[in-house]
């Protein structure tokens, strides 16, 4: 199986609303946008398509993120596309985290799970 990393953006609205988005990005400083860092076997479109739409298996667990599916704008494939595809969850797991901190870094508020 083959796993992706993907970036979404979300609405200002995220920062302002969630206190949880905001306690985790206490460096935003409001120039650059509020994103949200995934990791899928699915495509990203896809990916992106079932966090809108509040995507449960077929168990019945939600898988979509309430963040994106309340904040959610469009996926920004210029912070992802240059990614390796992976060949793990493990990596891709690991990949997701260091991205996560690397937009943070740069000034983005960044959400992942």
């Amino acid at each position: 199986m083959a796993y992706r990393v993907y970036v979404i953006e979300l609405s200002r609205r995220a920062f302002t609303e969630n206190w949880r988005f905001r306690a985790a990005n206490p460096q935003f400083n409001g120039v650059l946008q509020c994103l949200y860092v995934g990791m899928t076997s699915k495509s990203p479109q896809v990916r992106f398509e079932q966090h809108r739409k509040g995507y449960r298996n077929a168990k019945g667990h939600n898988l979509a993120s309430g963040i994106v599916q309340k904040y959610g704008m469009y996926l920004r494939p210029s912070l992802y596309n240059h990614l390796p595809v992976l060949r793990t969850r493990r990596e891709a797991l690991k990949l997701e985290k260091d991205l996560t901190l690397e937009l943070r870094r740069k000034g983005y508020a960044v959400w992942s799970n």
